[in-house]
């Protein structure tokens, strides 16, 4: 059931209606029957696996919070008779048998989606060394069922474990609840993912009918239609032909295709986010932004945390910093003060852990070598972005050019160039292919080409590249006006008459000009694949 489909909207009509005249304490179980429907809608077999991470997290987070509670009990009665040494024993087991529990969750969990979404490949780089060393043996692949969104809701729960481990918050003792936490439809499939001490406030609160905040939500759900079906879904035609046919379109037209993509990801998975965020907003409940204006980053580094935010921030909390302090990258760390001066030591662990962050990004995105070097180049070009900062300091003091206008427009055009360009890896998805083409556009990129016929045998006419135009310009203006707050609070500040007539514009243009599908189902969001 997509977002875009008919299906889907009668859906939401639905919910939105039961929602509202229900008594309020039962809206949860609502929200919890309606994510369960949304998701066998997708296949029931899926249903087993996303119970199966539930029901095993529940239970791994109870104990592992029993044990919290008991230990808090027992060192309150037995204060005065425990010694310094006998506490700090006693913990010290509470704490590895709570460490065993985490870690039977981790592996069980994360060993599904490891199973599931990479078998294949491994498989695939078996045979291919098998082939290098001469053997004519090559193992089979294996035909999976890959459940709807096991990336996201395997992360939320995961997170959801790691943080009662860590005694942020107490294990929720409903199941129902945490179930509801896992399987909230709207950020099943693409995000955000959120964090259960953050949601619990609005999710399972009682929400009476709040026209302005319904209004507000329904204007972003909009917002994400249009982004969706006028651009995203436009924009693929162009995308998808250049990228599947590189021999005919070489030279510019890889620079062109490399634009379309960063313009049709942006489109669609921002819009996707949209839809989510205002469909939870017309619910009363509150979710993570995931976006805020990464097209107007000055650097790589803050791109990544304006793009996909809640993935970075889970990536930050529970790989980055665990793998930074752990006791065998300390050590590895005053070896390399030894042997190889202060400065690598220190930063040492910092490289160590960015990379294993960008890997774990890259192979998180696709079990393929694309990804996995596309995550890599992330990193490496964020650490050596990092080491060349006192150079840029000198510069930027030298010449003092950092605040002025033209400066910080190349620094937001290098940026946007510079993660299109990484993103070619997600385009071809072929790494020999391309950096052949990468090349190919640096060497033989013409602006003559573009007037050869070529761009409009792409699958895009005259009025769609109008519409594009005009789509790219509105996207423009709404990041811009978004500097200084919610376009959407703006807007219900000022004149009503100016802001019926942008929305009901808006909406007629979506209805219109929206690109749409075979049995006007438009076409999958990207996020949706992993």
């Amino acid at each position: 059931m997509l977002f875009t489909s008919y299906e889907f909207l009668g859906f939401l009509l639905l919910l939105f209606f039961l929602y509202y005249i229900i008594p309020a304490r039962h809206q949860w179980k609502l929200l919890l029957a309606a994510g369960y429907v949304f998701y066998a809608v997708s296949g029931w077999k899926n249903c087993l696996f996303i119970l199966l991470t539930t029901g095993s997290t529940y239970i791994l987070a109870l104990r592992i919070d029993r044990i919290h509670r008991e230990q808090a009990a027992y060192l309150k009665e037995h204060k005065k008779e425990l010694s310094k040494e006998e506490k700090k024993s006693y913990k010290a087991r509470n704490r590895s048998r709570q460490w065993r529990l985490l870690l039977t969750g981790l592996f069980m969990n994360f060993g599904i989606l490891a199973v599931l979404k990479y078998t294949n490949f491994a498989i695939a780089n078996v045979n291919a060394l098998l082939s290098l060393t001469g053997s004519e043996r090559q193992i089979g692949f294996v035909s999976f069922l890959l459940p709807l969104g096991i990336s996201f809701y395997t992360f939320i729960t995961m997170g959801y474990l790691i943080d009662v481990y860590r005694g942020k918050y107490p294990a929720e003792t409903n199941p129902g609840k945490l179930a509801l936490f896992v399987s909230f439809f709207p950020q099943l499939i693409q995000g955000p993912i959120n964090r259960f001490d953050e949601m619990t406030e609005t999710l399972f609160s009682e929400h009476r009918w709040n026209w302005q905040e319904i209004s507000l939500g329904l204007e972003r759900i909009l917002w994400g239609f249009f982004k969706k079906l006028v651009i995203a879904d436009r924009i693929l035609v162009g995308v998808t032909t250049i990228v599947g046919d590189p021999e005919t379109y070489d030279g510019i037209y890889v620079f062109v295709g490399m634009m379309f993509y960063a313009l049709q990801l942006y489109a669609d998975f921002t819009g996707g986010i949209d839809i989510t965020v205002g469909i939870a907003q017309v619910l009363g409940i509150r979710v993570r932004e995931n976006f805020i204006r990464p097209y107007f980053s000055k650097n790589i580094a803050e791109y990544w945390r304006r793009w996909h935010i809640s993935l970075g921030a889970w990536f930050t909390e529970y790989i980055f910093y665990p793998v930074s302090v752990c006791q065998p990258m300390l050590k590895f760390s005053r070896f390399c003060k030894k042997h190889l001066g202060d400065h690598v030591g220190r930063r040492m662990p910092v490289y160590m852990a960015s990379l294993a962050v960008w890997f774990t990004t890259g192979i998180w995105h696709g079990a393929s070598w694309n990804f996995v070097v596309w995550g890599l180049l992330n990193g490496l070009i964020i650490i050596l972005s990092q080491e060349c900062e006192p150079l840029y300091d000198r510069f930027h003091r030298k010449f003092h050019v950092k605040d002025r206008f033209w400066y910080r427009l190349f620094q937001v055009v290098r940026t946007v160039l510079l993660m299109s360009s990484l993103r070619m890896l997600d385009c071809y998805r072929n790494v020999p292919l391309t950096f052949r083409m990468f090349g190919d556009m640096l060497i033989h990129s013409r602006l003559s080409q573009l007037f050869d016929g070529r761009l409009m045998s792409v699958g895009l006419t005259v009025s769609d590249y109008g519409v594009l135009a005009a789509g790219t310009v509105i996207l423009t203006a709404v990041s811009l006006a978004g500097r200084k707050g919610s376009v959407r609070q703006q807007l219900a500040a000022g004149p009503a008459v100016v802001r019926c007539v942008l929305i009901y514009g808006l909406f007629l243009c979506t209805l219109i000009i929206g690109a749409y599908g075979v049995g006007y189902d438009s076409s999958q969001f990207i996020y949706n694949q992993f």
